[in-house]
């Protein structure tokens, strides 16, 4: 029994070194695969976490953008606000300068006229030439002369009640005195003492004039401007001749045209120039007044 264990034993052990010899390497190769595998697995957990990391940079950077874009526009905005609002600004500060310019100027004037008047037909009259009487002198007036006169404009609209935008409608009131003559000859009734009654001739010297009163609207174009033209389509016309017609008449109604320009020289003081006709329907007992008058002319605003 004793040999028999001794002389099993290095067989015993020749196995156990050859079992060693051959497990050995593949323990050792499973050990190494465990550790590639893990280290593969570290990798990949790396690489999701560079993954993860790129992406919530991609988001922040998009964001970012969308917030650089939403600030850009809102950028935007506030300098059209402010474009608008200077706009308004600018708008609003010009309608005051208009209006403050409008309340200074007044819509009203006061206007002095002068000049050179003519007349359509030489004046008839009682005490110049008589048809009644056809004794004397009988001489005529000439059929120039000149006129002095005044007036004022008030202003009604400033654009034709919404139908002609920067015309201004003014009501004129106006009166003129007109001369043609301060030394005509007159006829028998114009005598010192008078023919009629055995005189001899000595005719007295007569002022033949006219004066007209008138009232009309007045039509001035370019508002704000320092020119402005005007117009006069038509206007009522009331006159008043010396010496009186042979049947003692004196006054005439009529119709009056005008047109001129106002110049705005300083403040509310204007000067101007302007041509009227005054027209009547035919004669009035021999005496026809129809005539034009041309002049200049001297505003002040109130």
């Amino acid at each position: 029994m004793f040999n028999l264990a001794q002389r099993s034993s290095p067989i015993l052990a020749g196995l156990l070194i050859i079992s060693v010899a051959i497990y050995a390497p593949q323990v050792a190769a499973h050990d190494k695969a465990r550790a590639l595998e893990r280290k593969v697995q570290e990798l990949e957990n790396m690489l999701r976490a560079v993954q993860s990391e790129l992406q919530q940079v991609k988001a922040d950077s998009k964001a970012e953008a969308e917030r650089v874009i939403q600030v850009q526009d809102t950028a935007i905005k506030a300098r059209d606000t402010a474009i608008q609002a200077k706009e308004q600004a600018t708008s609003t500060a010009q309608s005051v300068d208009l209006v403050t310019e409008r309340v200074e100027r007044k819509n009203r004037m006061l206007f002095f006229r002068g000049g050179f008047t003519h007349a359509m037909e030489r004046r008839d009259g009682s005490s110049i030439r008589s048809d009644v009487a056809p004794v004397g002198a009988q001489d005529q007036a000439d059929k120039n002369g000149w006129y002095v006169g005044a007036g004022f404009d008030w202003s009604l609209t400033r654009d034709a009640w919404g139908m002609l935008p920067g015309a201004q409608v003014f009501a004129e009131l106006m009166f003129e005195y007109k001369n043609f003559s301060n030394g005509v000859l007159g006829n028998a009734l114009a005598n010192n003492p008078t023919i009629l009654a055995g005189g001899a001739l000595n005719p007295r010297s007569v002022t033949v004039s006219q004066f007209t009163l008138t009232a009309a609207p007045k039509i001035k174009f370019m508002e704000g401007s320092r020119i402005r033209p005007w117009i006069i389509p038509m206007g009522l016309a009331m006159h008043v001749v010396s010496p009186t017609t042979e049947s003692i008449t004196y006054l005439v109604p009529g119709v009056m045209f005008g047109a001129g320009i106002d110049y705005n020289i300083w403040k509310d003081f204007f000067i101007g120039i302007d041509g009227r006709y005054q027209l009547t329907a035919g004669k009035s007992d021999g005496v026809k007044v129809d005539g034009m008058t041309a002049g200049g002319y001297v505003g002040i605003g109130f």
